[in-house]
């Protein structure tokens, strides 16, 4: 997974793949039939993972409090200098002109499901008051969506958090 978030899956070697998981040439053909299968169960252990941050807007006490958590992970993860720049899912979509079909729909599954989340949150602060009941909380979610994936992408080139931050404060305070 990580050799495919780095390099990206055209930049990605089978040579790479095999060092990084220590295995034969055979063995990765046996397990996984090809680079293109591996690069999507990669895919889907990266989400797996990801749903822990995820949980942070399920599991949110207040919508705005979720939703500063979930962007102060997400910041922190995507700045990690010992985890390659970005994210898997965001660098898969940008790195690939016309996915195939399969991998599209993952992506996309990923992207609906985030925004969902986002939605589902920002609607619970519109019930509760929080969130202004005359906002658009669909157009929001989708803000909330790109917000995340463009955080993704300023943080292959931009070092500096606090640019990020004021970024997802300036976001927050439009809620």
């Amino acid at each position: 997974m990580l050799v495919f978030w780095e390099k990206g899956y055209d930049a990605t070697s089978i040579p790479d793949l095999l060092e990084a998981m220590e295995l034969s040439r055979s063995s990765l053909y046996e397990t996984f039939i090809d680079k293109q299968t591996l690069y999507i169960e990669a895919i889907q252990h990266y989400k797996k993972i990801s749903k822990n941050k995820r949980n942070l807007l399920v599991n949110a006490p207040s919508a705005k409090v979720g939703i500063r958590q979930f962007f102060d992970q997400h910041i922190t993860s995507a700045c990690d200098d010992d985890l390659p720049k970005g994210c898997l899912i965001t660098n898969a979509i940008i790195g690939l002109d016309s996915p195939d079909e399969q991998l599209r729909k993952l992506i996309q599954d990923g992207f609906e499901e985030l925004e969902h989340s986002f939605y589902e949150l920002l609607s619970k602060g519109q019930q509760t008051g929080e969130i202004d009941p005359k906002k658009d909380i669909k157009a929001l979610s989708h803000l909330l969506l790109n917000l995340n994936h463009s955080i993704n992408v300023v943080s292959k080139v931009k070092t500096n958090k606090k640019i990020i931050y004021d970024m997802m404060n300036t976001v927050i305070e439009m809620l």
